[in-house]
């Protein structure tokens, strides 16, 4: 469940309180859980909704415009491959707090962008444009990571 938080903070540290007030949610609602579906799939909504609630108090809001049909190229996956798993969830740390939320509900919880819009109060335009912004910022810092470890092993070679 740490994961999960960590995908929605900015900091390690954020994440920890995040982690710790999703438990005593948790522990809060245990009654509320009705035995249908698994119990790890119960809690991990829970954690995201504790870090999505924060997320809408900490009263972000970033004027970000709509735009209409974007679209953004998806990298190819020998490119993804050849980053590590911590690499790839640093880059997404590195994103603007709009835009990680809404690429983590979006890319990791599937949630549509009819979802994403009621949660973060967006508009769905918003929460598309705010998507294709993430992605082209990742696709950008995977292409420079990828570019310096190119350089790097030209170095050491």
């Amino acid at each position: 469940m740490f994961g999960v938080c960590y995908r929605y903070s900015a900091t390690r540290e954020e994440a920890e309180d995040n982690l710790q007030d999703s438990f005593i949610k948790i522990f809060e609602k245990i009654d509320s859980y009705g035995y249908k579906g698994a119990f790890e799939g119960w809690m991990r909504r829970v954690v995201v909704n504790v870090c999505l609630a924060k997320f809408r108090n900490q009263n972000q809001a970033l004027a970000i415009e709509d735009l209409e049909n974007v679209e953004v190229e998806s990298l190819p996956e020998d490119k993804m491959d050849a980053l590590s798993e911590q690499e790839l969830l640093t880059i997404i740390q590195e994103l603007p707090p709009r835009y990680r939320m809404v690429f983590n509900l979006y890319v990791v919880e599937e949630y549509s962008h009819k979802e994403i819009a009621t949660e973060l109060n967006i508009s769905e335009g918003t929460s598309k444009s705010n998507l294709a912004r993430a992605r082209m910022i990742v696709k950008s810092k995977v292409n420079e990571q990828l570019r310096l470890k190119g350089e790097a092993n030209q170095f050491s070679a």
